[in-house]
């Protein structure tokens, strides 16, 4: 780190949809698929991956 040299750090407003500082997340995506998945099958998951659960209809 002591070889790193200085990063100076500016935020400017966009005025885009999203907001903060950074990349946007993705970390909605995993809910709203299981919710997809238990509107579609009836069964609540609450684990992933996916692939270790049976999601035929119940």
């Amino acid at each position: 780190m002591r070889h790193m040299p200085k990063v100076e750090t500016v935020v400017v407003a966009s005025g885009g949809f999203w907001g903060g500082v950074g990349e946007p997340t993705i970390a909605v995506a995993a809910p709203a698929v299981l919710n997809a998945v238990f509107a579609a099958t009836g069964k609540r998951i609450r684990e992933l991956p996916l692939k270790n659960h049976s999601l035929k209809r119940a």
